[in-house]
């Protein structure tokens, strides 16, 4: 069993890599493999609605981060989103990938257990939680718990490692989600069945 753990912070090895890495450790404890994978500090490009990867399978802009990120995901059994706060909200950049991937490699992500953190220096986090969370939630993805909302306070670099209560967030999210995961492959469910999915507008 493997996790992606998707860091959406500009610095690499910042906060939110504090963050992830406590819960990565977790994992690793419970045997399951992990990768952190860093968003960067180039432009990413957003979703343009042009609809093309409906026919792709692929985001028409196949940029080596969105491929790099789709490829992992493909032999992934979990995933957790990481970012910095950014006036209330997740880091935009991050946004603009996952508005691509969501759209373009939903068959990808149905039924993978799913978590988001947010790193903040004082508020924002749960609004950043709740906004990364909606895109599991529209993805059939089960949505992994913790002990407290996922969030970690810091501002300079290495901060992040003083805040215990975080810490210990991030440590329980790991072992949940590994509990999770083992309990997904031990059960051997098949996953529900799927209506044809229907799309109306408020108008219609």
């Amino acid at each position: 069993m493997k996790v992606l753990l998707l860091n959406g912070s500009p610095h690499a090895k910042g906060n939110t890599y504090i963050a992830l890495t406590e819960a990565a450790k977790a994992l690793e404890s419970n045997g399951v493999e992990t990768e952190i994978v860093s968003i960067g500090t180039k432009a990413v490009q957003g979703c343009i609605a042009c609809g093309r990867c409906m026919e792709r399978g692929r985001c028409v802009f196949d940029d080596g981060l969105y491929a790099t990120v789709v490829d992992k995901l493909a032999t992934a059994d979990g995933l957790i989103v990481g970012s910095p706060v950014y006036y209330a909200g997740p880091n935009g950049s991050l946004c603009a990938l996952l508005d691509r991937l969501f759209y373009s490699a939903s068959a990808l992500l149905q039924n993978k257990p799913a978590a988001s953190v947010a790193v903040c220096r004082r508020g924002g986090a749960s609004a950043t939680f709740d906004r990364l969370n909606k895109y599991f939630m529209m993805s059939n993805m089960p949505v992994v718990s913790s002990q407290y909302w996922n969030s970690v306070h810091g501002l300079v670099p290495g901060e992040a490692s003083q805040d215990a209560e975080g810490l210990q967030t991030m440590r329980t999210l790991g072992n949940n989600m590994a509990w999770m995961l083992k309990s997904l492959k031990a059960g051997n469910v098949p996953v529900p069945g799927r209506e044809p999915r229907i799309f109306t507008s408020f108008i219609r």
